[in-house]
């Protein structure tokens, strides 16, 4: 179910939907597609806050588990691609690594 912005009857601007299994997303759409900034929350509690195109993550965001630990860094195209930050807090650490196209290649502190 979708409420907020229309333009030449698809989804413009800025709104929500809420898919039947659950999946929630606030933020930005262009031409029906998650473009722009974006909150999206899905029904495991998992969450994502960044930029959208096309809708794919990418650009700059952030990857949030329910048990604390969080991605932050770069997105190409609905996967971790770029520089990236990952925080544990239960371990107390925080790494810093290179990502291609949703698989880490590299820690910077090893």
């Amino acid at each position: 179910m979708y409420q907020g912005d229309w333009f030449d009857n698809k989804i413009n601007g800025i709104g929500q939907y809420k898919w039947k299994d659950g999946r929630k997303y606030y933020g930005h759409w262009k031409e029906n597609d998650m473009h722009g900034l974006g909150i999206h929350i899905y029904p495991d509690g998992l969450t994502y806050e960044g930029m959208y195109r096309d809708d794919k993550k990418t650009g700059y965001g952030f990857y949030y588990w329910t048990d604390g630990r969080k991605y932050e860094g770069w997105w190409f195209r609905g996967k971790q691609h770029g520089l990236g930050i990952f925080k544990d807090p239960k371990r107390k650490k925080i790494k810093y690594g290179l990502w291609e196209h949703g698989t880490r290649k590299m820690w910077y502190d090893e």
